[in-house]
């Protein structure tokens, strides 16, 4: 595991810094520019989530990237996914620059799809119309939608014949996170946004998703950051993962990890995964003490 230089200050114990190089020509796909976000700005129950956040996302055309967010409770992991989607109250930014593709955030797009640790399904609709849900919003035919959504139902572990027509309360945890997935997928979004999607699953269900969303991310070469509590699950999915500080959150540290080029039970025996488990597990128990 190495770590990156962050440009808020030199670590002395820091290895040789990983040189992210990306087209000239491209805006990153993600950047954040001194970015802060304050609640009740101006009133005695003021809170600051977030502080001066500063990274980028180089654009990789035809790779994408993953990026493990990782930090105490509190430190404003899911407030940095929501200022990127542009989701309220988290968004707007009370300070700083949010960019995506070189543009300011200004609301939601379908170029960034999210995905919530609650399960985010529309109890009313199908699996099959849950799916297709964002190319009906976007006008397509429902022939055209329903055969692309069968496609992904499929695509993400289900059964496009036996599963397309049961409604959610007829799903298992594992099941229904498939479908956000493949509802979110669909729509081939350039960064996906995963708010510990897997946090309420059983572990034998969380390492087949796992090894799943790696899969289905290499066919759609996306950006995706992925915000957990789980240190192995972060280190197995991230090229690189932050560690922010206790609230109001920074990045404290940006570390390059193994990439995910094998399933996840593999990985978790082999000693380099294990050092950087054990490493950012050290860090993050140090915040934790440190808390008032």
């Amino acid at each position: 595991m190495s770590r990156v230089e962050l440009p808020s200050g030199e670590d002395p114990c820091a290895l040789k810094p990983v040189e992210v190089t990306a087209n000239a020509e491209q805006p990153h796909v993600v950047e954040f520019r001194g970015v802060s976000k304050t609640y009740g700005l101006g009133t005695p129950r003021a809170f600051t989530a977030v502080k001066d956040i500063n990274f980028h996302v180089a654009d990789k055309p035809g790779i994408g990237e993953f990026i493990g967010i990782l930090g105490p409770s509190g430190c404003g992991k899911s407030t940095i996914l929501r200022l990127i989607a542009g989701l309220t109250p988290q968004f707007p930014q009370t300070t700083g620059e949010v960019l995506v593709k070189g543009a300011p955030v200004t609301e939601p797009g379908p170029d960034r799809g999210m995905v919530f640790q609650d399960y985010t399904s529309f109890d009313n609709r199908t699996v099959l119309d849950n799916v297709a849900f964002g190319l009906e919003c976007q006008g397509m035919s429902k022939k055209e939608r329903h055969t692309l959504a069968r496609d992904w139902i499929g695509r993400v572990g289900l059964d496009p014949v036996h599963d397309q027509h049961k409604y959610p309360h007829e799903l298992s945890g594992g099941m229904k996170q498939r479908v956000a997935i493949a509802r979110t997928l669909i729509l081939k979004p350039r960064i996906m946004l995963m708010d510990e999607p897997f946090g309420a699953l059983d572990p034998v269900t969380r390492h087949r998703m796992q090894d799943l969303l790696v899969e289905l991310w290499r066919d759609l070469e996306a950006t995706v950051f992925f915000v957990t509590h789980d240190v192995s699950e972060a280190v197995y999915l991230g090229d690189r993962v932050y560690i922010l500080s206790n609230s109001p959150g920074t990045i404290l540290e940006e570390l390059q990890v193994m990439p995910p080029d094998r399933p996840s039970k593999v990985m978790a025996r082999e000693k380099e995964f294990q050092d950087s488990v054990f490493e950012i597990t050290n860090m993050l128990d140090k915040l934790e003490e440190g808390k008032d």
